[in-house]
């Protein structure tokens, strides 16, 4: 069963999966207080019966992947393909840009001044107690578990499936070592596994659109007097709609390709500039400091279970909404990874990006935090007052040339997103059509839906951004049960490939993964 070319678009998925989005906007119009508390609710459920799956789910992750990098199956080339096909840089920067796009600016000014201003739970509580655990909870929270998940063991299972096995490219392929080609055989439970992977996608992606729309007319606003108001909200998304668009229409070798390369390097650039005009000192004492606590309470930080309420609110949130994005960014990993071994890619995405990530994190955040200890309440007055586009401002405002950081840290969470939704808009195609390069209408469509829906979505309220946003967690639960057979089924599968490509040796191959 060979269906690399194949290009038809699975309708049920497509009619399903579109049908329930059209269904929640139009519910949101309706009475969006009562879809509000829908949410909420299947939320506080969510986070009560799955929060503890979840956090062993991602620990689980993160060590069988390590094992495996390190192990003799290391070495195993990805995908039926024996040289990479981008650069290290490329890849690396794509990679990234798919979990940034999200904590790029907004999260990164925001986070540590949160766990800053109100100390985590596990380091004691309190106001303003713990410099170096505000870090480490952001490390954590955006670090090594939270980049596993998105694009490990999981994407050795799809490449196998895919490259190897010559299957379509759906995340329903993750089941593939349990059932078969049963589960692309009409199944109900693969159809499934698809809608739920690509609601949560869009979940995922149309919140921080609409998000982000609120965040730069508040920046546009602060830094040129534009009135902040829905229509320049709308006309932003309409921009970042177009980019994402023009960059999908052209695919993964141009146009996300590019938007990563570009965005990667300008952001460099940008905390170069900051690490050196800024608290260099306190900056680096932050990355260290923080590192250190985070490495030092690792296991502790991973798996606590006190707080109900604090840790709803930001830890198993957090893994909701990665957990949510992962099917599709496995499918984006595994397009972009071909050529790779399997600890090439484990280090790349677990460890590589996550430091690159906490570095970010330390420069922004850190800026932020060395401003407030200089100044109390010069960033937390407007953190309370204005939320996180207003902290990224007051942090701007600090330093020299303010309006030029400014405008550069606008710039480049437009374009973080821009890519995330053509990333998104690429991947959802892709497991509509089967195949790793679905046809330039489908994905040029998707970006245009996630940006009109976004729209709408800002029309009804910013309470319904939010609403959206949370209900990825909801979303997580289904998809957390198809990232669990990895756990088991990569280690196989490794060990199979090993074989095949004669990297260990057996006198008979009685077991493989495949019967």
């Amino acid at each position: 069963m060979n269906s690399k070319k194949n290009t038809k678009i699975d309708m049920p998925v497509f009619i399903i999966s579109g049908g329930l989005l059209i269904i929640f906007i139009l519910l949101s119009i309706w009475n969006k207080d009562a879809v509000g508390s829908a949410v909420n609710t299947l939320f506080a459920y969510s986070s009560d019966l799955f929060g503890a799956y979840w956090q062993l789910l991602l620990l689980g992750n993160f060590f069988i992947g390590l094992g495996l990098a390190f192990s003799k199956y290391g070495k195993v080339k990805l995908g039926n393909q024996n040289e990479p096909k981008y650069s290290y840089f490329k890849w690396v920067a794509m990679i990234l840009v798919t979990l940034l796009a999200s904590g790029g600016v907004f999260w990164a000014a925001s986070e540590p001044m949160y766990h800053y201003m109100t100390t985590p739970p596990l380091f004691g509580g309190g106001e303003f107690n713990h410099l170096h655990a505000a870090f480490a909870q952001s490390f954590m929270h955006w670090g090594f578990l939270a980049w596993a998940i998105l694009g490990t063991l999981s994407v050795i299972v799809m490449m196998y499936v895919h490259y190897s096995k010559g299957l379509p490219l759906k995340p329903r392929g993750l089941l593939y070592p349990i059932f078969g080609e049963k589960i692309y055989q009409k199944s109900i439970l693969g159809s499934a596994a698809d809608i739920f992977s690509i609601i949560a996608t869009v979940a995922g992606t149309l919140g921080p659109l609409g998000f982000l729309g609120l965040q730069i007319s508040y920046g546009l606003n602060h830094l040129f007097n534009i009135p902040n108001t829905l229509s320049v909200s709308i006309i932003v998304i309409l921009i970042l709609v177009v980019i994402a668009a023009i960059s999908a229409a052209t695919g993964v070798d141009r146009g996300i390709l590019t938007l990563s390369r570009y965005n990667v390097g300008f952001t460099i650039f940008l905390a170069a500039v900051v690490l050196i005009v800024g608290p260099t000192t306190f900056i680096i004492d932050a990355l260290v400091g923080g590192t250190g606590v985070h490495l030092q309470n690792f296991f502790t930080m991973s798996m606590f279970r006190g707080d109900e309420a604090w840790l709803s609110f930001w830890t198993i949130f957090f893994w909701g909404w990665f957990i949510g994005y992962a099917p599709m960014l496995i499918v984006f990993i595994s397009r972009i990874s071909r050529g790779r071994t399997i600890r090439e890619l484990i280090i790349g995405v677990s460890i590589v990006a996550p430091i690159v990530s906490n570095f970010w994190f330390s420069i922004v955040g850190g800026t932020g935090v060395h401003f407030e200890m200089e100044n109390a309440g010069s960033i937390s007055n407007a953190l309370n007052d204005g939320g996180m586009p207003a902290a990224v401002m007051a942090i701007t405002d600090q330093l020299p040339l303010g309006i030029v950081f400014g405008v550069s840290f606008l710039v480049v969470s437009i374009i973080f997103v821009a890519t995330t939704a053509d990333t998104m808009s690429y991947t959802v195609a892709a497991t509509l059509s089967g195949n790793d390069h679905p046809k330039r209408w489908l994905r040029v469509f998707w970006a245009l839906i996630f940006g009109a829906t976004s729209m709408v979505i800002l029309t009804i309220g910013e309470d319904s951004v939010t609403s959206i946003q949370n209900s990825i967690v909801i979303t997580a639960v289904p998809v957390s049960f198809l990232l669990l057979p990895p756990l088991w089924t990569a280690p196989k599968i490794a060990r199979t490939m090993a074989l095949e490509q004669g990297l260990i040796w057996q006198r008979e191959m009685t077991k493989k993964v495949d019967k």
